[in-house]
């Protein structure tokens, strides 16, 4: 599990209160969350980063996940959570740059190295009434897209993915809208209707799973072809 302790509550928690106090008197705030998410480590608890997430460079990430067995081992719970937590934390401004987390909203199981067919996105739903950042998490296991719309659209600043760590340019057609069906982690069916950048999410994570990159749907010898046919977002 992952933790980022940002409170005196939490590190309470964690140290208890007669630690904490004596670690406040000679340490900043900065330093003392640094010892405890070294304790949290060392303690059984781990943070992905960054350097964790599989480059493209990686053959495994060519290779079509296999399909995921009910009940969930406690491993592929685990690795559920850190996928989501590493994808809540790296959208936050403050915790992405503290720990040097690189901004994503999806994430495939075969991008940590494991071959099952799950993946995490979280898209940020934060509204001007929010006082703080708010998410919605889409956890799905066996996804598969059943309908989509005829209508393409492409991400006009270009898609991006945790495992290419290289500039790309290029138009990646997506459809508008999809509708996936798969799992949740209790092995119930679930149905989602995505739009636009969920959509395309969507669409991104699922290729994962069967060892397509996005950079492998732009056209090596026209980047940018159909960029009068489809809509940017």
């Amino acid at each position: 599990m992952l933790f980022i302790i940002t409170t005196p509550t939490k590190k309470c928690n964690l140290l208890g209160e007669n630690i904490l106090t004596f670690l406040e008197i000679f340490f900043s705030s900065s330093q003392i969350e640094d010892f405890v998410l070294k304790y949290v480590q060392k303690s059984g608890g781990f943070m992905l980063k960054t350097c964790d997430i599989i480059d493209e460079k990686n053959k495994i990430l060519r290779q079509v996940s296999e399909e995921v067995t009910f009940p969930l081992t406690k491993e592929d719970k685990k690795n559920i959570k850190l996928m989501e937590e590493y994808l809540v934390n790296s959208q936050i401004e403050e915790l992405a740059e503290k720990y040097d987390l690189r901004p994503g909203m999806g994430m495939s199981a075969v991008q940590i190295g494991v071959l099952k067919r799950y993946i995490v996105i979280v898209m940020e739903v934060t509204t001007e009434d929010d006082d703080e950042q708010v998410f919605d998490t889409y956890v799905v296991i066996n996804p598969k897209i059943v309908s989509n719309s005829e209508e393409k659209i492409y991400v006009e600043d270009g898609e991006g993915c945790l495992s290419i760590n290289r500039e790309t340019t290029g138009i990646v057609p997506r459809f508008a809208r999809c509708t996936v069906e798969g799992y949740d982690m209790d092995g119930k069916k679930i149905r989602i209707r995505a739009r636009e950048e969920l959509s395309i999410a969507f669409q991104h994570e699922i290729d994962h799973l069967n060892g397509i990159l996005f950079i492998d749907h732009i056209d090596p010898k026209d980047p940018f072809k159909g960029k009068d046919i489809y809509r940017p977002i």
